[in-house]
């Protein structure tokens, strides 16, 4: 019988996952970013359906297979294709986002997506890293690019779900930790980087 903390702790866990900051900074970006209507309505549905709908569903339709084995996927050998079929997805968005022109940090954020699962693929070959954690990570690398320090605010989510994923006995300190350190800083330089080349 789960206590409450044990429930907390999954509780946390399914709402902050990662297609819920996908949906959620890609919002914000674009009533933050974008004046034009269609733009608007570009940035978030490319969010919506491939970094958030898309996802669940791969998700779940793996699940219902029996290819994952459990809610936290906690064989690693078992996130290689579905982190591969994201990427498919996330190379749609980026040609859909791109081709409309959409604010040059959307775009910079969302090629992130894409680099940061291939990197993911290569250590978890190797390593389980926290997708949660990084999962929150990236997208406060994100807003603390196009809004400055004072979004650092929002690190108490990334305590948050690094809590969870630790009491779920998930992952271990040094998973969550690299999870958080290298999604913030790949996000946010990669971003960095988009935005001096293309701007």
């Amino acid at each position: 019988m789960q206590n409450k903390t044990d429930k907390l702790a999954r509780i946390i866990s399914t709402l902050f996952v990662p297609p819920s900051f996908t949906i959620i900074v890609f919002t914000l970006f674009a009533f933050v970013f974008e004046t034009e209507t269609l733009k608007r309505f570009v940035t978030i549905s490319v969010a919506f359906l491939f970094g958030f709908a898309a996802q669940i569903i791969l998700f779940l339709i793996f699940r219902r297979k029996g290819k994952i084995v459990d809610l936290d996927a906690t064989v690693k050998e078992e996130r290689t294709t579905p982190f591969l079929i994201s990427v498919g997805f996330y190379l749609i968005g980026l040609i859909i986002l791109i081709i409309f022109k959409v604010n040059i940090i959307s775009i910079g954020f969302w090629f992130c997506y894409i680099s940061n699962t291939l990197v993911t693929i290569v250590i978890n070959r190797y390593w389980k890293i926290s997708a949660h954690a990084m999962g929150a990570a990236g997208p406060l690398g994100a807003i603390t690019f196009a809004f400055g320090p004072i979004a650092l605010v929002f690190s108490i989510i990334i305590f948050l779900v690094g809590w969870s994923r630790l009491h779920l006995k998930v992952h271990n300190i040094f998973q969550v930790l690299a999870g958080i350190l290298f999604a913030f800083a790949s996000t946010y330089l990669q971003i960095l980087l988009v935005v001096k080349l293309f701007s």
